[in-house]
């Protein structure tokens, strides 16, 4: 295959140390969270990044299976929620991805987002893989 895009960014240091892209726009310190026994440093960690990337590219595949159906998904929110887990000696995670699309029934909501993970390359790479559980939610600003 042929890449269209192909991201780089080095990590130094693991979990407390630091990620940057080729391109200098990505340059993070990172820090190991509370929850994991860290100090809870003002700095992101590899959950929040992959949850950031996998919301990001499921909302944009939501968009993508809206359009070839005709429906307007302005609006639409992904919220993804990346968790670990203790598996064994070693850790595994899991991911619930919040989806709500303004003025849209639950249903309709639904089909797409099932849509959208067929389309999402984050779901291809992880189905089978890890437990991701798609959250259809009726949005704050359908429900005023």
């Amino acid at each position: 295959m042929d890449a269209l895009y192909t991201a780089e960014v080095t990590a130094r240091g693991g979990r407390q140390g630091s990620v940057k892209s080729s391109d200098g726009v990505l340059d993070l310190p990172l820090a190991m969270p509370k929850g994991l026994g860290g100090s809870g440093a003002e700095a992101t960690n590899p959950e929040q990044l992959f949850a950031a990337g996998y919301s990001a590219c499921f909302e944009s595949a939501l968009q993508l299976a809206a359009r070839k159906q005709g429906i307007d998904a302005g609006g639409a929110e992904v919220t993804g929620h990346v968790s670990i887990f203790k598996e064994g000696e070693s850790f595994a995670l899991a991911v619930r991805l919040d989806i709500s699309i303004p003025g849209a029934e639950l249903e309709q909501i639904r089909k797409l987002a099932e849509k959208a993970h067929e389309l999402c390359p984050y779901s291809k790479a992880t189905r089978g893989n890890i437990e991701v559980e798609l959250n259809v939610l009726k949005s704050q600003a359908a429900q005023a």
